[in-house]
């Protein structure tokens, strides 16, 4: 070939390449755990005490979305030490991630405290909205099971004190949701500051009133999301935790689920306890809206068949089961330090088939627990 030609094909290779246009950014966080599947028994549960690890870097350019457009997977971890204490100051090197069995490399590691700025993540998705940034602090899911059956009425009363004390203990800018099941799913009230107004709800409404009035606050709104009528369709633990996490997963940034309850799913003698068919997509909604569920069971009882509902979806969201008819101020102190703060892991999506990919994170050279998400899909 002449030199002539061999520069135009070359450069005419050159201005193809250029105009081939950047892929766009595909979904990476969409978790998900060992499901288990309705009308099969559960199986050996992972331990709710299995903290989260989440990758978003505060003030870095890159914007982490849980679909990000260098095929990031996003995960929240929390890291605790044998007494339940967040350990801080982790870097990549800390961490041993495995995907489907096989090592990969953590791109970033960022503590993300109660005070820090808001999540880049919900930074992001307002600012392409064209909307303010978020304010700072925490969104968090108070979901009771009211039940009045002698084994559960005093817990559950307890916990209703309870989570109005914690009230006390929030910030300023923190901002809480109410949502309730009894023979269907009620959400009492939006996200918002407004402690005079929870308080009324967790001394009153939960309690004695039947019919929610629920006004739509400011984004990020719960409310917005919520479908009252399907609410009143809820007939099952599952169902209502399905339509919350659907609701949930579309607000930016990520979010606590404090489920104060008595159990999911429904008992077989001889076979065991099944989850109802609404709980593998609840999962799946939960994980991919980055939603953390801390299960506290109100149940007067040392154990209890159902208590293995909660272990599960506290342990497939990466939080966390106890119980409270014993030591309800050890439960509630060891829910306060997990929602002190967290960290944002991310890694690049390995080239793998798509569907579930198990995720396997611990600390290497440090005693520790990582609490997290067990698997994610893309």
């Amino acid at each position: 070939m002449s030199r002539p030609r061999a520069v135009a094909l070359v450069s005419l290779l050159a201005a193809t390449a250029a105009a081939q246009p950047l892929s766009s950014l595909v979904a990476a966080e969409q978790p998900s755990s060992s499901l288990v599947a309705a009308d099969q028994p559960i199986s050996s549960l992972v331990a709710g005490d299995q903290p989260i690890i989440s990758p978003v870097a505060a003030e870095q350019d890159i914007r982490f979305r849980d679909r990000v457009d260098v095929e990031s997977v996003v995960v929240d971890a929390r890291v605790v030490d044998g007494a339940g204490r967040p350990i801080l100051g982790l870097v990549p090197r800390d961490f041993r991630l495995k995907v489907d069995g096989r090592l990969v490399e953590l791109q970033s590691v960022t503590w993300v405290a109660e005070d820090a700025p808001p999540d880049p993540e919900a930074r992001a998705a307002t600012l392409q909205a064209g909307l303010a940034p978020a304010p700072r602090g925490r969104l968090i899911v108070f979901f009771f099971q009211k039940d009045l059956e002698p084994s559960r009425i005093v817990g559950f009363m307890q916990m209703l004190r309870r989570a109005r004390e914690m009230l006390d203990g929030f910030g300023e800018q923190d901002r809480v949701a109410i949502a309730s099941f009894d023979h269907h799913l009620k959400l009492w009230t939006d996200f918002t500051g407004d402690r005079e107004r929870l308080r009324r709800i967790l001394d009153h409404a939960v309690l004695f009133e039947s019919r929610p009035l629920l006004n739509v606050e400011p984004a990020p709104s719960l409310a917005e999301h919520f479908d009252p009528a399907a609410g009143k369709r809820a007939a099952s633990p599952e169902a209502a935790l399905l339509l919350l996490a659907d609701a949930l997963k579309e607000l930016p940034g990520s979010k606590s689920l404090v489920m104060f309850g008595w159990g999911m799913g429904r008992w077989s003698p001889g076979v065991g306890v099944f989850l109802e068919n609404e709980y593998g997509p609840a999962r799946r909604a939960l994980v991919e809206g980055r939603v953390t569920v801390f299960a506290l069971d109100v149940t007067k009882a040392d154990y209890h068949t159902l208590e293995v509902g909660l272990e599960q979806v506290a342990a497939d969201t990466g939080g966390f089961y106890a119980k409270t008819h014993l030591f309800p101020d050890q439960a509630l102190a060891r829910l306060e330090r997990a929602l002190s703060g967290h960290y944002v892991l991310t890694f690049a999506k390995p080239v793998l088939e798509r569907g579930e990919h198990a995720l396997d994170i611990a600390l290497v050279g440090r005693k520790g627990t990582v609490m997290a998400k067990r698997s994610y899909e893309g």
